[in-house]
């Protein structure tokens, strides 16, 4: 069983970073693939970057490509999101996933467990 708290949502200006991160108990965070994910209103929830356990494979959306950089450190079990170059577009709530497997995906239903998610504003 795995519990993962996000958190570094907030309100930012266009153009503006933020700096997301998600702790995760449980003893299995070293040999977890994880995910961001974010749902904007109205929308469906969608895929932003994955990274494999050990950090080294990492993939991102087309639509974040170049601004995000996803990150972890095992030794303190937490994931990261740095998010760059803000856009009003990048509104939404982000969660973080993980899942038992080592490989990261880009879909969500490989993912097996999810945080609460944290929100993020961009304004225009």
């Amino acid at each position: 069983q795995v519990q993962l708290v996000e958190s570094g949502g907030g309100l930012v200006q266009a153009g503006g970073s933020l700096r997301l991160s998600c702790a995760a108990s449980g003893r299995t965070f070293s040999t977890s693939a994880m995910g961001w994910f974010r749902q904007a209103p109205g929308k469906e929830r969608e895929f932003v970057a994955s990274i494999s356990a050990n950090g080294v494979i990492t993939y991102y959306a087309d639509s974040v490509k170049g601004r995000f950089t996803i990150s972890r450190d095992n030794a303190k079990n937490t994931m990261y999101l740095q998010m760059n170059s803000l856009k009003p577009e990048d509104t939404a709530v982000y969660y973080c996933a993980a899942r038992a497997f080592v490989i990261p995906t880009l879909t969500m239903n490989s993912f097996d467990y999810w945080g609460q998610g944290t929100q993020v504003t961009v304004s225009s």
